[in-house]
């Protein structure tokens, strides 16, 4: 059994999609967040999920934080930390800890728009696809290995909410399917290339069809 833990900044719909999966051999040990109103964290405390919170702004810079976070979290002896929408760039220390077991899902077809503001900078390009990426974290910003992606079409009169939309569906199919991959032990990192993570790159390929 391999205990998760997820972070979250508010309503948290990747972790209610990576809960409802009910993963095989999966716990959701907890999860977190630094926000304590973060909407997601009373869902999962209503499914006898624990719940705990840190906020951010009551410490004085962001190394605190991380390594207040870095203690919270390991009380829960994590094999594996999932960023669900967790609204913070963090620390090469932070990182550095949980290497090769911390995954994140961006709402863009990494490398292209790492940061924020993906949909928008997606229509000012005239991309003719939008996506997610689910990636392993480094300290580099949205450049780990990747995981898995999923791609949709960008159509006429697209505002940025109807690709997000769009994008989102494709995000509660492939996350769960990552973090079972990750339990299941197929991924293996190989230079900046993930291997074994045949089932989440065919699920993707479908949804381009």
């Amino acid at each position: 059994m391999k205990n998760i833990v997820i972070l979250i900044s508010g309503r948290g719909s990747n972790m209610q999609a990576i809960v409802n999966a009910q993963i095989p051999n999966a716990r959701i040990a907890a999860v977190l967040s630094n926000k304590t109103d973060a909407a997601g964290l009373a869902w999962a405390a209503e499914r006898g999920i624990a719940t705990e919170a840190l906020n951010h702004k009551d410490f004085a810079d962001r190394q605190s934080f991380d390594n207040e976070m870095i203690k919270l979290i390991d009380r829960y002896q994590p094999d594996l930390v999932v960023l669900a929408g967790f609204m913070r760039i963090l620390t090469p220390e932070f990182c550095k800890h949980y290497e090769s077991r911390l995954i994140n899902i961006h709402p863009s077809l990494l490398p292209a728009f790492p940061g924020l503001h993906t949909h928008e900078r997606a229509l000012e390009a005239g991309c003719r696809i939008a996506g997610c990426t689910i990636h392993f974290v480094t300290a580099e910003l949205d450049c780990g290995p990747i995981i898995a992606q999923g791609a949709v079409p960008v159509l006429e009169g697209d505002s940025a909410d109807d690709i997000a939309a769009r994008v989102l569906e494709v995000e509660h199919q492939l996350f769960p399917q990552a973090v079972a991959d990750f339990v299941n032990g197929k991924l293996h990192i190989q230079g900046h290339r993930v291997n074994g993570s045949g089932n989440t790159a065919t699920a993707s390929a479908r949804l381009l069809a």
